[in-house]
């Protein structure tokens, strides 16, 4: 297998000839998904077995499948799951139960996806939010304590694991303080670092040993008064790698996104020579995905190792009696007084 350092999008609901031409010859890493390329079961299977087949090897194929507002695919051919803050809700009633449900959830999202060849999830979303925060993360998150959400976001991780998924966490080193939304404009934080290491950070070091992580397009101006942890070294290699430890492989977040200044390839040499091992690119526009592509070296090195590790987690899944767990699911989100969580 030869593939270079980014994860490229897809414009449409099929591959065209250009994308199958690009793809063979700039080799991403892999795919990913949004609800621009999906329509139906067979026709995303089409997309996934065709890409690999282009690539010439089993290459990992990506999607945001959160739940709630974040749900790239929906009905009428894949239920609807809950935010965030729904397993937060049971989790503050009875931790136990909040783990459990979150646990299921994933494990029912990991059986969607992979069936249609999709073997990795944008999920868990470990970012603690605080009052007055942009909305961006909101009812995405698990909770307003490190405690909890880096309680539920294992049981989702190890959720997904569980049906041959690998997770990838979110948005390290911690979008949750951020009072902009970085999809639109770079949010700065000038939180002091110690409320950082006690709060933010401390709801990733549970989750420091998982496959795949993406970092946040947000400047921490106590540590890095000016780039963004995808473009910070000193991010990157203090807090992300560091105090955090975080171990697997490192993919920017959207380096299409507003927060980040420059051309794609500028964007993209930045995040790499900072410390991510693959850069992303999501909005499907051939010229920008050449710009990142040639700005994406091949993968090699301790990158190329930790991007093995993660991919051989595909290998563990476990078999489960579906429509037990779908009706387990609804009992578990099922509130005894006022009925099923919205």
């Amino acid at each position: 297998m030869t593939a270079r350092a980014f994860i490229s999008g897809l414009s449409g609901t099929a591959i065209s000839r250009e994308e199958a031409r690009f793809f063979r010859e700039a080799s991403p890493w892999g795919l990913i998904l949004f609800k621009r390329n999906i329509e139906a079961p067979e026709q995303v299977r089409a997309i996934t077995n065709g890409f690999r087949n282009i690539v010439g090897w089993d290459a990992p194929v990506l999607v945001d499948q959160e739940g709630g507002r974040v749900q790239r695919l929906g009905p009428p051919h894949w239920p609807v799951y809950p935010p965030g803050a729904a397993y937060a809700a049971l989790y503050a009633a009875d931790p136990s139960r909040g783990k459990a449900a979150a646990w299921l959830g994933a494990r029912l999202i990991g059986e969607d996806l992979s069936r249609l060849g999709i073997d990795v999830d944008c999920l868990p979303v470990a970012d603690v939010p605080v009052e007055g925060a942009d909305s961006v993360i909101g009812d995405r998150a698990l909770g307003d304590t490190a405690e909890q959400v880096a309680a539920l976001a294992a049981a989702q991780a190890d959720g997904l694991m569980s049906a041959g998924l690998i997770p990838v966490v979110k948005h390290l080193p911690g979008h949750g303080r951020a009072t902009a939304d970085s999809h639109l404009k770079l949010p700065v934080v000038d939180t002091g670092r110690a409320i950082l290491e006690a709060t933010d950070f401390e709801a990733f070091r549970p989750l420091s040993s998982l496959p795949l992580g993406m970092t946040a397009h947000v400047v921490f101006s106590a540590i890095d008064p000016v780039q963004p942890a995808t473009t910070s070294a000193i991010m990157i290699r203090e807090v992300i790698r560091g105090s955090i430890g975080f171990k697997g492989l490192l993919m920017s977040d959207d380096v299409s996104m507003g927060a980040l200044s420059g051309t794609l390839d500028e964007r993209s040499r930045a995040a790499l020579a900072a410390g991510c091992d693959v850069v992303l690119h999501c909005n499907g526009n051939l010229d920008e995905m050449r710009q990142v592509a040639e700005a994406a070296p091949l993968l090699s090195g301790e990158a190329a190792a930790r991007a093995d590790d993660a991919l051989a987690l595909r290998a563990q899944r476990s078999e489960i009696d579906i429509a037990a767990a779908r009706a387990r699911f609804a009992d578990l989100m099922r509130e005894p007084a006022t009925g099923a969580i919205a």
